[in-house]
């Protein structure tokens, strides 16, 4: 069997370093071992739409950012798919076959959309297609067969939705679907990066988030404010590592190679949260080096989106290709998947 892998973004707005380490780095990480058939990167407006329906807009004009962010990043179009959802109707085909394989109230007991709805104060008026994103989401994931899916912690009720999907299909039909298997971050900081603020969610919406195209101006400030320890009021208090945000970050991107370039006092993080704990070592002094950690990070890749920046006809014409190329796929499984439910009719 191919190796496969598909993952993706909604284009609700540029992409931050909770996606970068959340599931972006590793994504480019993976497509450079070479030990993947197919990598298919997805863009996926048409699930953004189910809660920005009203502002099309907003989607339209960000699928342009997501490529940037995706290509500065390092996803390799001659290694990687990169494509858009909307252009490939399979994929709307294909969710509403497995809509009759889903309850309503399994749906309404999925953790991930429970916890969305609630954010998004849908509970009194739920749209259909915002209900449906888990159906939605096994379509995506089956018409490629994919095999490895890179996500979030968060995400992980919407792969188990997934597989039991994939399993009643094809105890119902014929065993034409591949159960995907979930690929978390192997670092345990990355899978949820909390914002700036000290909040559980990184979220456009609330303003915490760091930028894959922040200026190194507006790096910098997000550091210099982020949320700590508050019982950590002088430098001689013991401090807190658990909840701290600057640690969770320094947890997420740094190396003991950050130390012999920025903090040679200390030789590792570890050297460094004892300091802390037991006392004697300010919040600032470790916001700078945090600083120095992700200016290195993220430059090569705000350099390299402002370069791309310059030819938004080319990077719409991989969308394009990609796109061209995804559909192709998709509707290899949708005539096989027609086939298993026998409304091949004229096959």
């Amino acid at each position: 069997m191919s190796k496969i892998i598909l993952t993706g973004d909604r284009p609700t707005g540029r992409l931050h370093i909770g996606h970068y380490v959340g599931s972006l780095r590793r994504r480019v990480q993976l497509q450079n071992t070479g030990d993947f058939d197919e990598i298919y990167i997805m863009i996926a407006d048409a699930q953004a739409l189910t809660d920005n329906f009203d502002n099309p807009e907003k989607v339209r004009s960000n699928i342009g950012e997501v490529a940037l962010d995706y290509m500065a990043a390092g996803l390799d179009p001659e290694k990687s798919t990169i494509f858009i959802q909307s252009m490939i109707p399979e994929l709307t085909e294909l969710t509403f076959y497995y809509m009759n394989l889903v309850t309503v109230s399994r749906l309404q007991r999925n953790p991930t959309v429970k916890a969305e709805i609630t954010m998004r104060n849908f509970e009194a008026s739920i749209p259909a297609g915002f209900l449906c994103y888990p159906i939605s989401q096994t379509a995506d994931i089956t018409a490629f067969k994919a095999t490895t899916v890179p996500v979030g912690e968060d995400q992980l009720p919407m792969l188990e939705q997934a597989k039991e999907i994939v399993h009643k299909f094809n105890s119902i039909y014929e065993p034409v679907l591949v159960e995907p298997e979930i690929l978390l971050p192997e670092n345990e900081a990355c899978m949820r990066l909390p914002g700036t603020d000290g909040k559980a969610k990184m979220s456009k919406s609330l303003g915490n988030c760091i930028y894959l195209a922040d200026s190194p101006a507006d790096i910098k400030a997000k550091i210099m404010s982020m949320f700590t320890d508050p019982l950590h009021i002088q430098v001689s208090d013991p401090g807190h590592i658990e909840g701290n945000t600057v640690f969770t970050y320094l947890d997420a991107f740094c190396t003991d190679e950050h130390f012999e370039r920025y903090l040679p006092d200390y030789k590792n993080l570890d050297e460094l949260k004892e300091h802390y704990k037991r006392g004697g070592l300010g919040d600032m002094k470790i916001k700078k080096f945090l600083n120095n950690v992700m200016q290195e990070e993220l430059e090569p890749i705000r350099l390299r989106r402002e370069e791309l920046a310059k030819n938004m006809d080319y990077v719409y014409d991989v969308l394009k290709k990609g796109t061209e190329k995804a559909r192709q796929c998709a509707a290899q499984t949708m005539s096989e998947v027609k086939k298993a439910m026998k409304i091949d009719y004229f096959g």
